[in-house]
C-alpha cells in the first residue's frame, strides 16, 4: 500500500471535512515518512484566480506515530471566498509540492500541482426548512393530467391532442421547424386533482416546468410573466394549488426563465400578437433597451443562437426593477403563495441579477429557496470567463444535482462504485453543508433521457428523432432489466445526502430519450403499479427518517465495481444503504447485525441486483 501523505475526505488529515463557514477553524494534518527525506513542510493557500501569491501557512511537528511524523497548520477565515491549496516540503534541498492526485490523496511532484479545494461561505448561511428531508416531484404541467375543465381565449395556432396517449408532434413543419406548439392541455386543476396521489408519497415539494403564458408546450420562451398561460387555467388556479399544497405539507416552486423572453412576447412582440409596443416593434418601447440589438430589428443577441429566443440584458436596471423590485414579478407569484424558483440557465445570469433576485426573495419570504440549473460542480464553476460565486451565502441555496445523478446512473448500468464514491465525496467536500442539506437530486430532468431508458436501451449518441421516436418503448425484457437498475438508482438517490426529486411518471416505468420523448403524458391507466408501489415504500421509509436523513453524517464503508454502502448516523443510531448492481450474490461482512426494512438480505447475503436499507 502507498504512502499516504494527505487525503482530504479523510477527518485524519482535515477536520472538519468539507467546506467551512467564515470564522470557523480547520486544522490540516500532513504525514511524513519517518526516515527524513521531506522537511518544513507549508501549506500554500490561493484566493481562486489568484494564482501567483499565495498565502504561505507553516506546519509544526506535533507527534510521532509508527510510520510517519504528523505535521499540522490551523487556519480561520473571515470573508466568503473559494481557496485552493496544496503543501510543499523540502527534500535535498530543493522545494517539491504535494500534489492532488485522484481519490483526493496526494504524491509529491515536480511539476505544477493539482490543488485541493476549499470552499468558504457566509457563516449566517441558513437553507429553507421546508425542503430538508424531505422529497420533491417535478411536472411538465402540460403532460401530467387534465382536469377536462374548458379552455378559454386559446390562441388559434395551437394544436389541442385529442388523444391524452398519443406522441408529442416531433418531427418538422413543413417549414422544416420545429415549434411545439402541440398541447395536451394539462393543467393546474389537474395537479390540484392529483393531490392526494402526490401526497401518499409524502412529497414536500413540487417543482413545475414553466407555467407563465408563452406559445410553446415547453413554455420556456416567456410571453408575460405576469399571467398563467391560458390552456393551464389562470392566477386563482395556482393560488388554489399552493394553499391546497399548503394544507398537506406540499410546497410548490416555480421554473423562473430570466435570461430570455420569447420573440413572441409582450415585451419583444416580433409576430404582433400584443398591443403593446415591443422591443421589436420600436426603438421608443419601454423594452428596447432589454434586448442587444446589433442591426435593430432583425439582428440581436439569443439564446444559444435561437432567434425566437431573444436574450435580455439581466444587468439593466429597469428589467432588474420589472422581476426584483417591490411589487415585481418575483413578490408577485410569491403573493400567491409560491414558495421558491428553480432558475433557468442560471450560468447566463450574472452576479447583479442573482444579487438582486436573491435579496428580493428572502426579503419577502427568507425561506423561500432558490435553486440553479448548473449541470457541474457548482462551487467553482466559471461561466462566460466569469468565476461565480453562487455558494458564498447570497446568491443560491441549491442546485440541479446533476453530478449525483451522472455517477448513480453509470455506476447502476456499468459499474464503478469508486468512481461514484470520488464524485459523491467531492461534491459534499465542495458545498457548504446547508446547500448539500437542500440539493436537489434527480436520476431523470426534462432535459435528459428517462432513467430507464438511460439504464437499459441503447445510448443516444448522435441519434435523431426518427431513431429516439423507434427506440422509445424497450423490449420486455430490457424494460425488466431498466426497472430493476432504475430501483437500485432509486434507493441510492433517496438515501444519498440532499433532497430526492421524481420525475413525473418514473414511478411508473415511462421511458423515452430527450426532447419531446422525455416529456410525454403521465399514463395513468396504464402504469407500472408494482414500481409504484416500490417507490412510495422508499417514500415511506425516508418520510419515517426525514429528520435523519435532513442532515445526518454520511460515511460511506464498500464501494467496489459492484457494491456501494453507506452510513448515515447521529448519536449511534442511523440507517445503513448497500446496493448490489452485480449479477452475482454478495456476503456482507458487517460489524453489526442490522433491523432489515428493505431489501433481500439474510444470512449474511445480499442477492444479486438487490439493496439493503437497514436500520443500525
Amino acid at each position: 500500500m502507498s504512502f499516504i501523505f494527505y487525503d482530504s475526505h479523510s477527518t485524519q488529515f482535515k477536520k472538519p471535512f468539507g467546506a467551512l463557514g467564515t470564522g470557523e477553524q480547520a486544522e490540516f494534518r500532513l504525514h511524513l515518512p519517518k526516515n527524513g527525506e521531506f522537511t518544513n513542510p507549508r501549506m500554500l493557500l490561493y484566493k481562486a484566480d489568484a494564482w501567483d501569491t499565495p498565502q504561505v501557512i507553516e506546519m509544526s511537528f506535533i507527534k510521532a506515530e509508527l510510520t510517519c511524523n504528523v505535521f499540522s497548520c490551523k487556519l480561520s477565515l473571515p470573508l466568503p471566498q473559494l481557496y485552493f491549496y496544496c503543501f510543499e516540503a523540502e527534500q535535498n534541498g530543493s522545494c517539491k509540492k504535494l500534489s492532488r492526485t485522484a481519490g483526493n490523496t496526494g504524491a509529491f511532484t515536480d511539476s505544477p500541482p493539482q490543488l485541493w479545494q476549499l470552499t468558504v461561505y457566509n457563516s449566517g448561511f441558513e437553507t429553507p426548512d421546508f425542503l430538508k428531508g424531505g422529497i420533491m416531484y417535478q411536472i411538465f404541467p402540460d403532460r401530467f393530467f387534465c382536469s377536462g375543465k374548458p379552455k378559454h381565449s386559446v390562441p388559434p395556432d395551437r394544436k389541442l391532442h385529442q388523444n391524452w396517449y398519443e406522441m408529442p408532434d416531433y418531427l418538422p413543419d413543413e417549414d422544416g421547424k420545429i415549434t411545439n406548439t402541440d398541447y395536451f392541455c394539462g393543467d393546474l386543476q389537474g395537479i390540484i386533482s392529483k393531490m392526494d396521489y402526490l401526497h401518499s408519497m409524502h412529497i414536500s415539494c413540487i417543482y413545475l416546468n414553466p407555467v407563465f403564458e408563452a406559445h410553446s408546450s415547453h413554455r420556456y420562451n416567456t410571453a408575460d410573466y405576469r399571467r398563467i398561460d391560458c390552456l393551464l387555467g389562470d392566477e386563482n388556479d395556482l393560488r388554489e394549488l399552493c394553499a391546497k399544497g399548503r394544507e398537506l405539507g406540499i410546497r410548490v416552486v416555480l421554473d423562473g426563465v430570466f435570461s430570455h423572453t420569447g420573440d413572441d412576447s409582450l415585451y419583444f412582440n416580433r409576430k404582433n400578437r400584443y398591443p403593446t409596443q415591443g422591443a421589436y416593434n420600436s426603438k421608443d418601447s419601454r423594452y428596447y433597451h432589454w434586448y442587444d440589438f446589433s442591426q435593430w430589428p432583425d439582428k440581436y443577441s439569443s439564446w444559444w443562437g435561437f432567434d425566437t429566443l431573444p436574450n435580455v440584458d439581466e444587468t439593466n436596471d429597469d428589467y432588474i426593477e420589472f422581476i426584483c423590485g417591490e411589487g415585481g414579478v418575483l413578490h408577485y407569484w410569491l403573493s400567491l403563495g409560491v414558495s421558491g424558483y428553480r432558475l433557468d440557465v442560471a450560468d447566463e445570469l450574472p452576479d447583479k441579477f442573482l444579487d438582486a433576485l436573491t435579496a428580493s426573495v428572502k426579503a419577502y419570504d427568507p425561506q423561500a429557496v432558490i435553486i440553479g440549473e448548473v449541470w457541474e460542480d457548482a462551487s467553482n464553476k466559471v461561466a462566460y470567463g466569469v468565476r461565480k460565486r453562487y455558494f458564498g451565502g447570497a446568491q443560491l441555496d441549491s442546485v440541479m444535482n446533476y453530478p449525483f445523478k451522472d455517477a448513480i446512473l453509470s455506476f447502476i448500468r456499468y459499474g464503478g462504485g469508486g468512481e461514484l464514491n470520488n464524485t459523491v465525496l467531492s461534491i459534499l467536500e465542495n458545498y457548504p453543508k446547508p446547500v448539500v442539506d437542500v440539493l436537489m437530486n434527480s436520476l431523470s430532468t426534462h432535459d435528459v433521457e428517462r432513467a430507464i431508458t438511460k439504464l437499459a436501451g441503447e445510448p443516444l449518441d448522435d441519434h435523431d428523432r426518427p431513431w429516439q421516436m423507434r427506440h422509445h418503448f424497450l423490449s420486455e425484457g430490457d424494460y425488466q432489466r431498466g426497472r430493476q437498475l432504475f430501483m437500485l438508482a432509486q434507493v441510492l438517490q433517496f438515501f444519498l445526502p440532499g433532497v430526492p426529486c421524481l420525475y413525473y411518471g418514473d414511478e411508473v416505468g415511462m421511458t423515452g430519450y430527450r426532447d419531446p420523448f422525455n416529456r410525454c403524458t403521465y399514463p395513468w391507466e396504464s402504469g407500472d403499479s408494482e414500481l409504484l408501489e416500490f417507490t412510495k415504500t422508499l417514500c415511506a421509509l425516508r418520510r419515517e427518517y426525514s429528520a435523519l436523513l435532513a442532515d445526518a453524517p454520511f460515511v460511506p464503508t464498500i464501494f467496489d465495481n459492484d457494491v456501494y454502502a453507506f452510513t448515515r448516523m447521529r448519536n449511534g443510531e442511523g440507517l445503513l444503504v448497500v446496493v448490489n448492481r452485480g449479477d452475482g450474490s454478495r456476503r456482507l461482512t458487517l460489524p453489526f447485525e442490522p433491523e432489515v426494512l428493505a431489501g433481500n438480505f439474510s444470512d449474511g447475503i445480499l442477492a444479486a441486483q438487490s439493496f439493503i436499507i437497514g436500520k443500525i
